[in-house]
C-alpha cells in the first residue's frame, strides 16, 4: 500500500486536510476526547421535539457547558495542561461568544457560522495564548480575517459532517422504537461531537499560521522598500 503524502503545514492546510488531521487527533486522544460530546448530546436530548423558542432557551442554558467542552478541546489540540483558572476564563469568554450565536443558530445556521468564524477562536486564544477576554476577542478577529473563507468553510464543513453522520444513523433506525432512536442519537452525539470541537480548535493553528505568514510577507516587503529595492 503506497504511503500517503505528508500533510500540508497549517498555513496551507485545506478544509479537507483540517478534517483529516482532526480525525487523527481524535483517534490519538479518543478516551480523553469522548466526554467532550456529553454537553451536545444532552442538549440534543432536551431539544428533541421542541419548538424554536424552547430551542433557543436550551441553547442559552447549555452555553457554559458547551464553552467548557470547547475549552478542553483546545487544550487537547494544543497539547497543553490548562489549569482551572484558564479553563474558567475560557469558559466565560466562550459563553459570552456563544450567547449571540444561540439566538440565530436554530433559524439561520449559516449566519451563526459566519459569526463564529470571527469570534469563536477567542476560546483557543484564551487557552493557548493565556490572554484576557478583550485581548482574546481582538486576536480572534485578527485570526478570522486572516483567511475568512478557510475559517468559515472549516466550521461549516465540521458542522455538516457532524449533522449528516448523525442523520444517517437516524435514517437507518427510523423503523425502530422512539426510545431506540433517542438512545442512538445520544450515542452518536457523544461519539461525533468531539470531532467537531477538536476540528474547530485546530482551526486556530491554521489561522495563526496564516497571520504569521502574512506578517512575514509584509516584513520582507518593508525591508525591501527600506533598502530601496521596492516590491
Amino acid at each position: 500500500m503506497p504511503e500517503l503524502p505528508p500533510p500540508l503545514p497549517p498555513a496551507e492546510r485545506t478544509v479537507g486536510q483540517l478534517i483529516a488531521e482532526s480525525i487523527r487527533l481524535y483517534g490519538d486522544n479518543f478516551w480523553r476526547s469522548l466526554p467532550l460530546g456529553l454537553p451536545i448530546a444532552t442538549l440534543d436530548q432536551l431539544d428533541l421535539g421542541r419548538g424554536g423558542d424552547v430551542r433557543v432557551a436550551l441553547f442559552v442554558a447549555c452555553s457554559p457547558a458547551l464553552a467548557l467542552a470547547f475549552a478542553y478541546a483546545c487544550a487537547i489540540a494544543g497539547g497543553v495542561a490548562a489549569g482551572a483558572r484558564t479553563l474558567a476564563l475560557a469558559t466565560a469568554v466562550g459563553t459570552a461568544v456563544l450567547l449571540p450565536a444561540s439566538l440565530v443558530f436554530t433559524w439561520f445556521a449559516l449566519l451563526a457560522a459566519v459569526y463564529l468564524s470571527f469570534f469563536g477562536l477567542s476560546v483557543p486564544v484564551t487557552v493557548l495564548e493565556r490572554v484576557g477576554p478583550r485581548a482574546a476577542i481582538r486576536r480572534a478577529l485578527e485570526l478570522g480575517r486572516a483567511d475568512w473563507v478557510h475559517a468559515l468553510g472549516s466550521i461549516a464543513a465540521l458542522v455538516v459532517v457532524f449533522f449528516l453522520s448523525r442523520q444517517v444513523l437516524v435514517v437507518l433506525l427510523q423503523d425502530q422504537a422512539d426510545e431506540t432512536i433517542r438512545g442512538a442519537i445520544f450515542l452518536a452525539d457523544v461519539v461525533l461531537a468531539p470531532l467537531m470541537l477538536l476540528g474547530t480548535a485546530m482551526l486556530y493553528f491554521d489561522q495563526a499560521a496564516r497571520v504569521g505568514r502574512e506578517r512575514r510577507r509584509r516584513g520582507r516587503h518593508g525591508s525591501d522598500a527600506s533598502n530601496g529595492r521596492g516590491p
